[in-house]
């Protein structure tokens, strides 16, 4: 399904379009981030927050990382400070990158089971499977928090894999 050169590329993909939505909401009032655009976690703020949350989840089921603490409801309001979210969100992304470049074709085999607290209930998945899950929801958020950002007048870069900058692509 995936291999070891897949998740680095995705991995490198993760912190660029981190640093460049960070980069543009740089540019708007602490106001206007954290302002109800309608989206499911509202704003640009909470929805970077939730993707740093679930990360976090997700890397702590890997082993790569420690678990945060709450469930869904609480992946919003723990970074009420900018500058906060934005440390944390750079030294997942390391986390999420050491991880990924550490990553074996062995490692990705196999079942992961986890306590899923959205389901309620014990479910047991394809590691790769998960994976690829974990870099599917950041870039459906991402283009949620994009598109927010637009819509402010904000300028993140483009989101295409195929144009990341070269001294990103591994």
């Amino acid at each position: 399904m995936i291999t070891p050169t897949y998740l680095a590329l995705m991995a490198t993909y993760n912190r660029w379009q981190n640093r460049s939505l960070c980069a543009a909401a740089d540019g708007l009032s602490d106001f206007e981030r954290k302002l109800d655009r309608g989206a499911f976690f509202r704003s640009i703020h909470e929805t970077l927050e939730h993707i740093l949350w679930a990360d976090e989840v997700w890397l702590s089921r890997f082993g790569a990382c420690a678990a945060p603490d709450g469930g869904i409801a609480d992946s919003t309001g723990r970074f009420r400070d900018w500058t906060d979210l934005k440390n944390q969100r750079r030294a997942m992304d390391e986390t999420i990158l050491s991880w990924a470049e550490s990553m074996t074709a062995e490692a990705l085999e196999g079942d992961l089971s986890w306590r899923s607290g959205v389901l309620g209930r014990d479910v047991t998945r394809p590691r790769a499977l998960l994976i690829v899950h974990v870099f599917n929801h950041q870039t459906h958020h991402r283009g949620q928090v994009h598109a927010m950002l637009t819509a402010a007048g904000a300028s993140p870069e483009d989101t295409d894999l195929p144009f990341m900058p070269d001294q990103d692509c591994r």
